[in-house]
């Protein structure tokens, strides 16, 4: 098959496969009488890996590697692609429910919390990932991925609304001195909550770290402080005071 015949049966631009021989990802042989370029069946077959590749987020380079690699595993490949992608629906699955829901909220049919407004957003990417993996190490974050891996969508959105609701009654606490027994016995069960329902054991430096972090990275700060104005300083101080206590005791 030619360029065009090719563009025609994958909806792929003439210039993007031009692009991919040019930059060695797919280079078909020329014919000799015009210098065409001629796509035999195990081109288009190279072509639909490249293509799973890309659908499951891989960029070209990455690719490219993959399938140098002498010992790249065709099956191996299609295994991986079928994770991703069933990851993928997985995700469209949520926000399909997500704007389900959203349409009945809109009507004043149901009522959202903040988190549910955005469930199934993004969950291919975390953008508190790679600062949590440089304040506490890949292991805790990739045991805490496995865990939510493994629930179910629903046990997912049930740990994101317990965590709204406690965030909403931290809120009302924060005009209270930090280290005072009520506010405090509140630290105590959202220590006790992170410790439960993330797959990881937080240590009370890594609890106390996760209080600095709400004020130093503004992505925190701006979320938190949706509950209430100055909440994430407030978490900041009771969270730390009581990691030191609880050391001290």
């Amino acid at each position: 098959m030619n360029t065009r015949e090719v563009a025609g049966i994958t909806g792929i631009s003439v210039r993007t496969l031009h692009h991919y021989d040019k930059i060695g990802l797919l280079c078909p042989d020329r014919n000799p009488d015009n210098d065409y370029r001629n796509y035999s069946d195990e081109d288009l077959d190279l072509l639909q890996q490249i293509l799973f590749f890309k659908e499951c987020g891989f960029s070209l380079t990455e690719i490219k590697r993959f399938l140098a690699n002498p010992n790249f595993d065709r099956e191996k490949a299609f295994v991986l692609q079928k994770d991703c992608l069933l990851q993928e629906q997985k995700r469209i699955n949520a926000m399909l429910k997500t704007l389900d829901k959203t349409m009945k909220s809109w009507k004043g049919d149901k009522t959202m919390t903040q988190p549910e407004k955005f469930y199934g957003f993004g969950k291919n990417h975390n953008p508190y990932e790679e600062e949590a993996r440089r304040l506490w190490g890949n292991e805790t974050v990739d045991q805490s991925n496995e865990k939510m891996d493994s629930m179910t969508e629903e046990e997912q959105n049930q740990v994101f609304v317990n965590m709204d609701q406690m965030f909403r009654e931290l809120a009302k606490l924060c005009r209270k001195a930090p280290e005072s027994e009520v506010v405090q016995n509140a630290i105590n069960s959202m220590y006790r909550f992170f410790n439960e329902n993330f797959g990881v054991t937080y240590t009370l430096e890594a609890f106390a770290g996760l209080g600095q972090l709400y004020i130093s990275d503004s992505r925190f700060t701006q979320n938190i402080d949706q509950y209430a104005e100055g909440l994430s300083a407030f978490l900041r101080k009771a969270m730390g005071y009581y990691a030191d206590s609880q050391k001290n005791s």
